[in-house]
């Protein structure tokens, strides 16, 4: 029996971790000699203080949903997937063939087929590892992060000798054409203040669909079930005939999946063409949001919104104050993956005892 109501872990010990993470960012910006509490009203002013902040810390925290949902499917099935970098990378590259491949008439129409190629190519990475893990016993951690290293080079070598435009220096591929082009928040959203230089777009409902998606597959349907089951107990999903090859291959197919559509993003919807390291580092984040989300899906939306607000806010704060160098933003990020991941048994731990405590109380 729970020790423990599902509210105290889904909101009570994030919510603790993040206060823990904010208390030592503190100490150490008030260490290097600047006002903590300054710093923190310039983050949350320079995130959500504006539409101007909103359009970033949406942007950031549509990148960051996909990831994390890539993981937190994966988690599951006790499949630790930290591949999502790569996965995403690759699915910039599904993206960049659609929209270079056919003159597409509007974006509706280019829309369904970026993603469908995002999701293909993203899943094809991550089918390799999934293959060596499911046939071979290689473990899915460390076939994961080197398939990373692995799709970086080869990103570099398409766009420095493959898709690069020539005569141009610059490494990345020619402007999608207009066809493709998806509304940013200024058409859509234009009366609630966003301007044309944010970079939120039509990308962020496709998010919210793949949480209701993913929500769906895991707690609704036959399929889910048996990946939930797997990773409590693979010796038991054996027992009930479910085939363990089979759930690792189509878990880690749907996580990369995922992690590629996050492209639709940030390459057609951002930066409307294929450039290097279009997924700055939102794979990685993905392990920290599914982990504070706890691998719900309206945890990870809600950790994807937390982190967005870090990313818009630190880059406020960088400008404001700069004695706070991005080093340091980067810091205090890391603090509160360190909370929120690492150090979770910290706060989980006691908070379990105490309501032990209280549960014999009440007996």
């Amino acid at each position: 029996m729970d020790t423990m109501p599902k509210w105290a872990d889904v909101a009570l010990i994030p919510f603790i971790n993040l206060a823990l993470a904010l208390i030592v960012s503190g100490i150490v910006i008030a260490l290097i000699g600047e006002n903590p509490f300054q710093a923190m009203s310039i983050m949350i002013k320079g995130a959500v203080g504006s539409a101007y902040g909103w359009g970033y810390t949406l942007y950031y925290a549509t990148n960051f949903i996909f990831t994390g949902l890539a993981v937190a499917v994966a988690f599951h099935a006790r499949l630790f997937n930290i591949g999502g970098e790569g996965q995403a990378a690759l699915g910039g590259l599904g993206v960049a063939l659609v929209c270079m491949s056919v003159p597409w008439p509007h974006w509706t129409l280019a829309l369904p087929a970026t993603i469908i190629g995002s999701a293909l190519f993203g899943a094809a990475w991550a089918a390799i590892p999934a293959w060596l893990q499911a046939k071979r016993g290689s473990h899915i951690v460390i076939t994961t992060i080197m398939f990373n290293f692995i799709a970086s080079a080869l990103m570099v070598y398409l766009l420095v000798n493959v898709l690069k435009v020539p005569g141009s220096m610059a490494p990345e591929t020619a402007r999608f054409a207009e066809g493709t082009r998806l509304p940013a928040a200024a058409s859509f959203a234009g009366w609630l203040g966003f301007g044309k230089s944010a970079p939120l777009n039509v990308a962020f409902f496709l998010a919210l669909a793949c949480c209701v998606g993913v929500w769906v597959l895991i707690w609704r349907t036959r399929l889910g079930y048996e990946i939930r089951a797997f990773g409590q107990s693979e010796a038991a999903a054996v027992y009930a005939g479910i085939s363990p090859v089979r759930i690792i291959m189509i878990t880690m197919l749907i996580s990369g999946g995922l992690s590629g559509m996050m492209a639709v993003n940030a390459v057609q919807g951002e930066a409307e063409r294929l450039i290097i390291d279009a997924v700055q580092g939102a794979g990685f984040v993905g392990i920290a949001v599914a982990l504070m989300g706890r691998s719900h899906p309206l945890g990870v939306f809600l950790a994807a919104i937390l982190f967005g607000i870090l990313y818009q806010g630190g880059a406020e704060l960088e400008f404001e104050i700069p004695a706070i160098s991005r080093e340091m933003i980067v810091v205090i990020q890391a603090l509160v993956i360190l909370f929120t991941g690492a150090l979770d048994n910290m706060v989980r731990t006691p908070v379990e005892r105490l309501f032990l405590r209280l549960r014999r109380k009440a007996a």
